[in-house]
């Protein structure tokens, strides 16, 4: 089930360490936009599109004030090994237990090609420096997303 969160809403709360063991949570990132985007696995073809065009974008979204964090279910060694095959300028959190995922509504049923499956649902959500979900992406087309991503914040100011 895909996510049930809108713009407006709370953000949920979350700990989750990223590639190099680091403890990141929401509340240290308080004052900026946080684009937290749900990808199904490092080393996928529409995670790799993704996660590369979020690098390309890295520098217009700092710009705008904004931090950039993937999640997935992966461990610290694959987003270690993704990072540095890829050359990503931003954490990739590690979501074992699929809390979070499931906190946001990106862990779930969906359906690719008339397949049902329960996964790691392609979403993404700006949290506003208030905490608050400014704009919601419950799913995502991995190729062009960054660029929209980019021109939303920019439209919200």
């Amino acid at each position: 089930m895909a996510t049930t969160l809108k713009a407006g809403d709370a953000a949920p709360a979350f700990a989750l360490e990223d590639q190099d063991g680091q403890t990141r949570r929401l509340e240290d990132f308080r004052g900026k936009n946080v684009v937290l985007y749900f990808y199904p696995r490092d080393e996928t073809p529409g995670c790799t599109i993704e996660a590369c065009q979020f690098r390309d974008e890295h520098t217009a979204l700092e710009e705008l004030g904004a931090i950039v964090l993937g999640v997935s279910r992966d461990d610290a060694e694959s987003h270690r090994q993704f990072i540095e095959h890829h050359s990503l300028p931003f954490p990739l959190l590690v979501d074992d237990a699929g809390d979070v995922s499931t906190a946001y509504g990106a862990w779930g049923e969906s359906e690719i090609r008339g397949e049902k499956s329960v996964g790691m649902i392609r979403s993404t959500f700006l949290i506003g420096p208030d905490g608050n979900l400014a704009h919601v992406w419950p799913t995502v087309t991995a190729d062009g997303h960054a660029e929209e991503v980019r021109k939303t914040i920019e439209e919200l100011g």
